[in-house]
């Protein structure tokens, strides 16, 4: 909306106050401030003959130091108005500066409700053998244990730090478990559930985090790539392995593949998010970005990272968006699954918005109690996403209590060999840190190298003289 200024006032034009009194506005909600003697007299829309006339509506006009405050909701089109006096006014300005929670739509994707309930989607059918939801579950299950397992090592002091994945377990397994054999994966730093679709052993992330690795494995040897700590950074990464993709003139045929970039409401907010759904768009590059909406980047809500669904932001690229039940494991499996098929078939990238709750910290150096209601965490641990896959199995005598049994003991042993190898894990050498760092050296590296070098040999010089 275009918007010029009298007297220091905003404004809005005659042809936006005009858009706003048809029920025009583009966004959900838009809320602009009319200030009085700001324009020349309105002129209503010359007549249009035929039943197809629009309805005409009273044009009320501000009186002299009063403003007209319009909300327009998109959701029916309708215009709502009151003024007030500018006396007033400051107050709107602060609570213009105030953020709006944008209500939940209803398009969301579900096909296993929270109470277990299998439900049907015209658009992402799901046909599943019992095993595979038997194994679906067991996969969950595991996650969650590796998850608890490493978040306690932390706490003894065994790993620097560890970002929880709890409650978000169906988005990865889901989106995990979609994924082909030459997909490529790129991560944050909290795809564990990936991770472990992709066959990469747990041992791997604790290295990391444990400080004993450089990041750990060859992505190439699972198609899961480096854990990305740099915020977004790993969506320009996936979008640039999509053009390489097809440059190597494989999409749409039998050999093709795609990739997936994964990244978290806050990450949303980042610019290279953003340029690589410019590149991903104009290239119609065979990308998937999944983004996990846990509703709080850190301890910054929803509400301040966009005022629309994320999801309807792949609109203004110009490729297509959904929002999913992100604590739907069955729902995660069938949107991915349609969206990297797309993908391969060369029509281009797509945005997947799954819409979870992250049940834990943002990290084991956070603590989210003092930011955001415990109410919120009572209410998404009704959403639990094990348990609708444990109700939908035991519903449907699908699964007995000695399946479940049994898959809590494979979860203590796996919880058991998960600390061993932490445990048993050898500290590197200080100057491991040089090694693997170019593929050439360079002179810059070898001079810090010999650096540290004569640092730590000084303590031993030290010791040697006591």
């Amino acid at each position: 909306m275009s918007q010029e200024k009298v007297g220091g006032a905003p404004s809005v034009t005659r042809s936006s106050v005009i858009n706003l009194e048809w029920g025009l506005a583009p966004h959900a909600v838009t809320s602009v401030t009319i200030a009085a003697g700001a324009h020349p007299p309105l002129r209503r829309p010359r007549k249009r003959r035929g039943a197809d006339r629009p309805v005409r509506h009273p044009v009320t006009r501000p009186r002299p130091h009063e403003e007209w405050h319009v909300t327009v909701d998109a959701s029916n089109g309708a215009a709502s108005a009151h003024h007030e006096s500018s006396d007033s006014a400051h107050e709107d300005v602060r609570a213009a500066d105030r953020p709006t929670r944008v209500a939940e739509p209803p398009e969301l994707v579900q096909l296993l409700t929270p109470e277990g309930d299998r439900v049907d989607h015209p658009d992402y059918p799901l046909d599943l053998a019992p095993d595979e939801v038997r194994s679906i579950y067991r996969d969950l299950v595991l996650v969650r244990r590796i998850d608890a397992e490493a978040n306690s090592l932390q706490r003894q002091g065994e790993l620097g730090i560890w970002a929880s994945l709890l409650g978000q377990e169906a988005a990865q397994i889901g989106s995990g478990r979609a994924l082909g054999a030459a997909d490529m994966a790129f991560p944050t730093y909290r795809e564990h559930g990936v991770a472990w679709c992709r066959g990469l052993p747990p041992r791997k992330l604790l290295e990391l985090y444990r400080g004993v690795s450089h990041g750990g494995w060859d992505p190439a040897e699972h198609n899961f790539h480096l854990y990305t700590i740099v915020i977004g950074s790993q969506a320009l990464h996936a979008t640039g392995y999509a053009m390489g993709i097809q440059r190597d003139g494989v999409v749409g045929g039998p050999n093709a593949a795609a990739a997936i970039a994964y990244f978290g409401d806050g990450a949303s907010s980042q610019g290279d998010v953003n340029e690589a759904f410019v590149f991903a768009s104009v290239f119609n590059a065979p990308v998937v970005f999944f983004c996990q909406n846990n509703q709080w980047a850190i301890s910054e809500p929803l509400e301040r990272q966009s005022r629309i669904p994320l999801y309807r932001r792949a609109n203004g690229f110009g490729f297509p968006g959904v929002r999913v039940d992100g604590n739907d494991v069955f729902a995660c499996l069938a949107v991915t699954r349609r969206a990297l098929q797309a993908a391969r078939d060369g029509q281009g990238p797509s945005l997947i918005e799954a819409f979870t709750y992250r049940m834990g910290a943002h990290t084991t150096s956070d603590d989210p109690t003092r930011y955001r209601p415990d109410a919120d965490l009572e209410v998404w641990k009704l959403k639990d996403p094990i348990e609708r896959v444990k109700a939908y199995l035991a519903r449907n005598d699908l699964a007995d209590q000695e399946f479940f049994d049994a898959v809590e003991a494979d979860a203590d042993e796996l919880g058991r060999q998960v600390r061993a190898d932490c445990l048993d894990m050898p500290d590197p050498s200080p100057m491991a840190m040089f090694e693997n760092v170019y593929v050439e050296p360079s002179a810059l590296l070898e001079e810090e190298r010999e650096q540290f070098r004569t640092y730590l040999a000084s303590f031993e010089d030290e010791e040697a003289g006591r």
